[in-house]
């Protein structure tokens, strides 16, 4: 389905959306104003006025590493971006947040179809394929580490481990989708990523006895 991104965004702002992960978005005299979300109240910020700023402003975090992670809960302070309008914000979202503005819209219109963490290994090959080794309870241990959204990623889960195997060691809220607060942008996940793969080719072979 074709639609305007853009379009979809000012809508979303307009009806009241205020914050995306980490990020409040509010009114500003200049258009919109985009800021940490822990930085509402303050006054000591540097200013940024160009959508292409968002890309070093999520590149590292306050000790200045990489982070390699853009849904990490660790982004940066001290900043505020002020943008004309709402296509500079959506550009300045893909930056701070790859692909959330679509995957939202389409998971919205009902266009996202997740996969289950089984099925994403079991098309790992070469050095990967050991992840398929990974039993239902790694899974679980290893998904609480990785995904947690104190200090691993602010994405709502929306794939399984495989049909009818929950997660209990993570909020049954982490993986509904309409669990997200009002105002919030959902940052969804429908497949698990590279960062989850490789942490369970470490998991199987730190724990399994002469994995190969």
């Amino acid at each position: 389905m074709m639609r305007d991104t853009t379009l979809e965004l000012e809508r979303w702002l307009q009806a009241g959306g205020k914050t995306a992960g980490q990020i409040c978005i509010t009114r500003a005299s200049e258009g919109w104003e985009l800021r940490h979300t822990e930085d509402a109240q303050r006054e000591d910020l540097t200013t940024f006025s160009k959508y292409e700023d968002a890309r070093a402003l999520a590149n590292l975090d306050d000790a200045g590493a990489f982070r390699p992670l853009k849904t990490a809960p660790n982004l940066r302070h001290g900043w505020r971006l002020v943008l004309p309008d709402a296509h500079a914000v959506c550009l300045a979202l893909d930056y701070f947040y790859p692909a959330m503005v679509g995957v939202w819209l389409a998971h919205r219109d009902g266009e996202v179809t997740p996969v289950d963490l089984h099925d994403t290994l079991a098309r790992q090959t070469g050095m990967y394929r050991i992840t398929q080794k990974l039993t239902d309870e790694q899974a679980q241990r290893l998904i609480a580490r990785q995904c947690r959204s104190n200090g691993g990623c602010l994405k709502t889960i929306l794939w399984r481990i495989r049909e009818n195997i929950s997660v209990p060691l993570l909020p049954p809220e982490k993986f509904r989708a309409d669990a997200t607060p009002a105002g919030a942008l959902p940052l969804l996940c429908q497949e698990a990523c590279n960062f989850v793969v490789a942490a369970a080719r470490k998991m199987v072979k730190d724990e399994t006895p002469l994995a190969l």
